[in-house]
């Protein structure tokens, strides 16, 4: 499950009637009844009204859509799509109760198309009798074309009320129909203070931890970075936490009695949770970062526009991140050879040099030595003068071709090396630019129509400073004394 809070374990059949395998059926599921006190801590406390809900103000505004829904006065499918952790299955049972009507509950993970006709013809036959389906399906992006496709036409005639929930943008891996039959929210990561809180309402609600251990503020600090904007993570890692610290707790109590000196009076501390505790509980946060998925294009982003706006540090945060989720080194060194030309061109030539010879090393030596030539490689981009001239000058010389300014090549420039080229005129007149001292002459070169015309404009930023001086010198002489030189 991708939403708030995972439910546990186990399904529940709908009464008189079997339930295809990955299915979860009824109002009194797992995932819309109240959970077993034996349940995962973030079971328990999944919010049980809109008002538990923390964070993802900008949907629950008033009047919103997903607040009319969760309040039963709307009727429109939803796509619920991000980051996981966020509250997405959450507010699919939410939904699911102010209906009233029964719950479905599909994983694309393990469901086809034909679990998808049988959820469909129950809803069908509830709508007889007036009973109004929510469907829910985790992980949407990973059904297929057709697995999607059977759901549009009960989707549009509201056989069902779809809730679909992915922590993939749904524009890259859901069927254009099937979006535009339903409403897309965007859920946000939870900020540092919204995890807070959500940690702080599990050590004292009595579906959480009632109490039973306290945390310190470096580690409720340390437990809030593990999060990484996941409340699910959040509270996974505290019940670690606080699992070990009590069982520490009662093996020291068993130990105290077995020598019979403590006494029955002895009142026993509530754990104190440190930094430690929570270190020796959980291993590290999970990078949050899907080669296959939109991340995988947010975190590629973020990187390339660090560099392009020279903040070193942020750029090897998202290198870092890459690396750390294994991302193909081979694409890392692709973006940077694009990026060295695209945003750094002539004002630093040596840049592109930089990205090849680090591509070079992915290839020839291998992870993990080669993520060495990756950060040196992104280090001198992101250090260096930027310049969008290599990018200006082919476009601009490019839409120049697509408007049809693609004239006769002088005679003089034209292959002369076959038989009879002389008679046609090709090649006669030109001038060797060697035989000048100083290499370069008077001599047209483009086609007519786009004699003067300037397509590459060097900057003042890093050598093409230099480019620019010797670039005026060049144009006068090339164009000659009469030459006229048009800005684009």
């Amino acid at each position: 499950m991708d939403g708030l809070f995972d439910p546990p374990a186990g399904t529940r059949a709908e009464p008189g009637g079997a339930v295809p395998g990955g299915l979860v059926s009824g109002a009194s599921s797992a995932l819309t009844g109240e959970p077993s006190s034996t349940a995962p801590l973030a079971v328990r406390m999944r919010p049980r009204s809109l008002d538990e809900i923390v964070g993802q103000q900008h949907l629950l505004g008033a009047g919103s859509p997903l607040r009319r829904l969760i309040n039963g006065s709307g009727a429109a499918s939803v796509m619920l799509y991000g980051p996981p952790g966020t509250g997405k299955t959450t507010m699919a049972a939410l939904i699911s109760r102010a209906t009233g009507g029964r719950f479905e509950a599909l994983s694309a993970l393990s469901a086809g198309v034909k679990e998808v006709r049988a959820v469909i013809d129950v809803a069908r036959r509830r709508l007889v009798d007036g009973q109004q389906t929510v469907l829910f399906i985790d992980e949407v992006h990973r059904f297929s074309k057709t697995q999607q496709d059977a759901l549009l036409d009960a989707v549009e005639n509201r056989i069902v009320l779809l809730v679909a929930a992915t922590t993939e943008n749904p524009s890259f891996s859901v069927v254009a129909p099937l979006l535009s039959r339903s409403l897309v929210l965007q859920l946000r990561s939870l900020t540092d203070a919204d995890i807070r809180e959500v940690l702080g309402r599990a050590l004292s609600d009595p579906r959480g931890l009632d109490a039973r251990v306290e945390v310190t503020d470096a580690a409720l600090d340390h437990l809030v970075a593990v999060a990484g904007g996941d409340a699910r993570r959040a509270l996974t890692a505290l019940e670690a936490s606080a699992d070990a610290a009590l069982r520490a707790e009662d093996q020291d109590g068993d130990s105290i009695g077995e020598d019979g000196e403590a006494g029955d009076a002895a009142t026993p501390a509530v754990p104190l949770i440190d930094v430690a505790d929570v270190e020796a509980a959980i291993d590290r946060a999970a990078v949050r970062y899907d080669r296959d998925g939109d991340q995988h294009y947010d975190v590629t982003s973020a990187f390339i526009k660090s560099i392009r706006g020279s903040d070193v540090d942020a750029a090897l945060h998202y290198l870092a991140r890459m690396i750390a989720a294994g991302e193909d080194p081979r694409f890392i060194a692709r973006r940077l050879m694009i990026h060295a030309s695209e945003d750094i061109g002539m004002a630093d030539p040596m840049a592109l040099q930089t990205a090849v010879a680090a591509a070079q090393v992915v290839a020839l030596v291998g992870m993990p030595e080669a993520r060495l030539a990756l950060t040196q490689a992104t280090i001198h981009l992101a250090t260096a003068p930027k310049s969008a001239g290599v990018v200006s000058a082919i476009g601009a010389a490019i839409a120049d071709i697509e408007a049809g300014k693609s004239g006769a090549v002088p005679a003089h420039l034209r292959d002369s090396h076959y038989a009879g080229a002389k008679g046609l005129g090709s090649g006669i007149g030109y001038r060797y630019p060697h035989d000048d001292p100083d290499g370069v002459l008077a001599q047209q070169y483009p086609p007519d129509d786009l004699v003067g015309v300037d397509y590459y404009h060097p900057t003042d930023h890093g050598h093409e400073r230099e480019i620019s001086a010797r670039l005026g010198k060049l144009r006068s002489i090339v164009r000659g004394v009469t030459g006229r030189a048009r800005r684009r």
